[in-house]
């Protein structure tokens, strides 16, 4: 019994041995296996890195600003007896755009002048006395400030006229009609928004570190996408003296002419100011450009040794510093230099260190100046 049961201790030692080493095996391959293992490679788009010569220029977000706007309103109380313009068209200063009710203030008038004749008639009859001396100076003198006065009473009946006569302050294009005919007018109700299209402001901001490099008189270039606005030129014409202490960034304002009322009152639009000098940048389209929080990067194309010595076609990740932007072209300024096989679509499913298949026959867009089609 004592044999047996060595005997069957001494199997079953040999069976878990047996066992453990088939184990050792089978994972020290699957380790062997998944060491030797290699990704397929992922196809991508590649282009050659070229320098360029860029404008040196500055972008920024601008809002459209009348160099004259206003709403003309209501001078005087009065009730609206004609309106004489229409919502929408040009109009020249001084034109004529409401009349309010005057029979009132014509009635005081013509009371007015009655009374300022007869004052001058009153004058007229004490210098007589008085050369005569048969009045005294002191009642001609009162005489001569009565004549005056209603003088005066007829001058101000004839300025209240004229101010219930609603015109133009300037040059300009009207907007939309804001009275009716027979509405009542309260001193400052707004009539009709009047606006001076030609020229017309932009105004900026930029960043204080960017001020040094403007100066008046400087190109700069506006353009609306959502408005189909042709590209305008124009130039600076003022730099705010002082500093946002919220934003740290400077105010500043652009003339440009507007003939043809493209640009418009309270548009924003893409601003790009000359800085009159050339950068020399790196120009790639902006899907070669893997963002990130920790940094931007490209990935570029070389010849990488495999773990069993062989190389490979592959990429490695380039950490790289960005500039402006224009149309799908965005500058690098470093990180990268000519010449440089730089991935350009694929870039989210890379690694450093990844196989490639370069399979340039569509590539993503890289027009400096693109122009979008219809559907």
């Amino acid at each position: 019994m004592r044999k047996r049961m060595v005997f069957m201790l001494a199997v079953m030692t040999l069976f878990i041995t047996t066992l453990g080493l088939v184990k050792v095996a089978q994972i020290r391959a699957a380790i062997a296996q998944h060491a030797s293992f290699q990704m397929p490679p992922e196809a991508v788009t590649t282009v050659v890195a070229r320098q360029d010569e860029w404008p040196a220029s500055l972008s920024a977000i601008g809002s459209v600003m009348a160099v004259h706007g206003v709403t003309v309103s209501a001078d005087l109380p009065g009730l609206v007896d004609r309106i004489e313009f229409d919502s929408g068209r040009k109009v020249a200063a001084g034109e004529v755009l409401v009349r309010l009710d005057t029979d009132q203030e014509r009635a005081q008038l013509a009371a007015a002048v009655a009374q300022s004749e007869l004052a001058n008639l009153n004058l007229a009859r004490a210098t007589q006395l008085l050369e005569k001396g048969v009045v005294a100076e002191a009642e001609h003198d009162r005489f001569a400030a009565e004549a005056k006065t209603a003088e005066a009473h007829v001058g101000e009946m004839r300025a209240t006229i004229q101010r219930k006569t609603i015109r133009a302050p300037f040059a300009g294009v009207l907007g939309l009609r804001q009275v009716n005919l027979g509405q009542y007018l309260k001193g400052g109700d707004p009539v009709v928004p009047l606006q001076s299209m030609d020229p017309i402001y932009v105004n900026f901001a930029v960043p204080q570190q960017d001020v040094a490099s403007l100066k008046v008189g400087a190109q700069v270039r506006v353009a609306a996408d959502s408005m189909r606005l042709t590209r305008s030129v124009g130039t600076i014409t003022a730099i705010n003296s002082q500093v946002d202490e919220a934003t740290r960034n400077v105010q500043v304002q652009a003339t440009f002419r507007n003939p043809l009322g493209e640009l418009r009152p309270g548009m924003f639009v893409d601003v790009q100011v000359a800085l009159g000098t050339d950068a020399h940048v790196i120009a790639l389209p902006a899907s070669a450009i893997s963002y990130a929080p920790y940094g931007n990067s490209v990935f570029i194309v070389s010849d990488i040794k495999g773990p069993k010595g062989p190389s490979y076609r592959g990429v490695r990740q380039q950490f790289i510093k960005l500039g402006a932007a224009r149309g799908d072209q965005v500058a690098v300024v470093e990180g990268i230099g000519p010449g440089d096989e730089v991935v350009t679509s694929g870039v989210f499913k890379l690694r450093n260190g990844a196989a490639i298949l370069v399979n340039n026959a569509k590539r993503p867009g890289n027009d400096p100046a693109p122009k979008p089609e219809d559907n």
